[in-house]
């Protein structure tokens, strides 16, 4: 069954609800939301990844995300930490995060995956080619589908290479990331080729711009999060171990119907 990761952004700027969970305990209580909503794993972040965001000290983004991953993990609930920094990564970890969700596939800091094959911690390696200032400046692709697929598939080398089991490994094609309206749907077309590398696959649509653009600039978020629920249910049935969202409860319905319906 497919599971729901739902977002605890612990941000100022974040695209869709920046500044609206930045105190802890404004986070930790939507968390507590989520979960109860029928999150399956809450993914707490402390710095935005939205096209064009700047980069977090490290300093500051732990400020943010350790007393809300503490007081999660406290309460028993599946966390991880949103994170591109090897030193939040570890910290995240020691406070009880049990997986690790790096967008840049342990690419922007060199040292995520020696500082996560020492935590024991699972790693969501998302498809990067360059920090969010940046963000299309690469999304120049022969065959994006196998583009995608082949550079995930180094990722999982470098990993395990790095002492990090592949049972441990999760792979995230990086919808949004250095990708183009059209390469978007063509890299969720191919999904059932990310799950012939052997590791989970985490997929994130969750009101990106490319849904938008197929709705109509003037999509509002009800009008993506059903768009979003919609390719979480396609995403299930290509294979994706869990789709990761804002709004938990539109997703959760879709994907409870796509279950009866395949009963």
């Amino acid at each position: 069954m497919t599971l729901i990761m739902g977002i605890v952004n612990v941000t100022p700027d974040s695209f869709s609800d920046g500044g609206r969970y930045l105190d802890p305990d404004a986070a930790i209580a939507h968390a507590r939301t989520l979960r109860a909503q029928g999150a399956d794993l809450l993914d707490v972040g402390g710095e935005s990844t939205r096209p064009g965001a700047d980069r977090v000290a490290p300093r500051v983004e732990q400020q943010r995300v350790l007393p809300v991953v503490e007081a999660l993990a406290s309460e028993g609930f599946f966390v991880s930490i949103d994170t591109m920094n090897a030193t939040t990564a570890a910290a995240a970890a020691a406070a009880g995060a049990r997986l690790v969700n790096d967008v840049s596939g342990g690419l922007a800091d060199p040292d995520m995956l020696d500082a996560v094959a020492e935590t024991g911690a699972d790693i969501a390696l998302g498809h990067w080619r360059g920090p969010s200032t940046e963000m299309y400046a690469r999304a120049d692709y022969a065959d994006v589908a196998r583009e995608v697929a082949a550079e995930l598939e180094e990722r999982i080398s470098a990993a395990v290479a790095a002492g990090i089991e592949p049972s441990r490994i999760v792979v995230d094609p990086g919808i949004g990331f250095g990708k183009r309206g059209t390469q978007n749907w063509q890299t969720l077309r191919a999904l059932p080729a990310l799950g012939a590398l052997g590791s989970r696959v985490l997929v994130g649509t969750s009101r990106k711009r490319f849904l938008a653009d197929a709705l109509g600039e003037d999509a509002d978020l009800a009008r993506r999060d059903l768009a979003t629920a919609v390719t979480s249910v396609l995403a299930a049935r290509a294979g994706a171990w869990a789709v990761r969202v804002h709004d938990v409860p539109t997703t959760r319905d879709a994907l409870a119907v796509a279950r009866a319906w395949e009963a």
